[in-house]
């Protein structure tokens, strides 16, 4: 089966945050390690939007977290978390925020993306040119690096897809430079 039916058999073939049924589409959440059912939520053309366009927002469209956030799901519970904390401000989502209970690990990967921190506290992560990066995007290597622990030398002007940014260090970023994970200084990427 594919992760499509799998998420609308899991579903019902309802959007996972808000139960609309238009455009359902799979959305990965953000940082993707291992793709598939675990790490994605069926979700509507309205959520999607909103999730990864802020200036969409509409706060009383996510009222109904109030009851997606009891998933069972940890993909569903992240989205929550995070939708919850880029809302706190209006008053009703902190009450939900103070409710929600994730496992530490689904903990730290809802905030792996940074949501929920004051702007200040967020590390950003800047490219040789000065652009900033986000996880998921692509970069292309700057100049030759060598592959610690390995003979493998990464070759200037090869891509890096999907890259994922370390949290507590702005000049780290992770990526597959064939078939190795590695980390990459930020200094030496620009980015596609």
């Amino acid at each position: 089966m594919s992760v499509l039916s799998d998420l609308e058999a899991r579903s019902g073939s309802t959007c996972e945050l808000c139960t609309g049924t238009n455009n359902l589409e799979v959305f990965e959440v953000e940082p993707v390690t291992i793709s598939g059912v675990d790490s994605s939520i069926l979700a509507c053309e309205t959520c999607r939007t909103q999730i990864l366009d802020p200036e969409q927002m509409d706060a009383n469209h996510w009222r109904c977290l109030n009851d997606s956030m009891w998933s069972e799901y940890d993909s569903v519970k992240v989205v929550a978390w995070r939708m919850l904390s880029r809302l706190k401000s209006e008053g009703w989502p902190k009450d939900l925020l103070d409710m929600i209970y994730l496992e530490p690990e689904a903990l730290d990967w809802a905030k792996a993306t940074g949501e929920g921190m004051a702007e200040a506290d967020k590390i950003i992560h800047i490219d040789v040119n000065g652009v900033i990066l986000e996880n998921g995007d692509s970069v292309v290597l700057i100049k030759d690096l060598k592959i610690k622990g390995s003979s493998q030398v990464a070759k200037q002007g090869t891509a890096v897809r999907r890259i994922s940014l370390d949290r507590e260090n702005a000049e780290f970023i992770e990526g597959k430079v064939g078939p190795t994970l590695t980390v990459i200084i930020t200094k030496y990427v620009k980015k596609i």
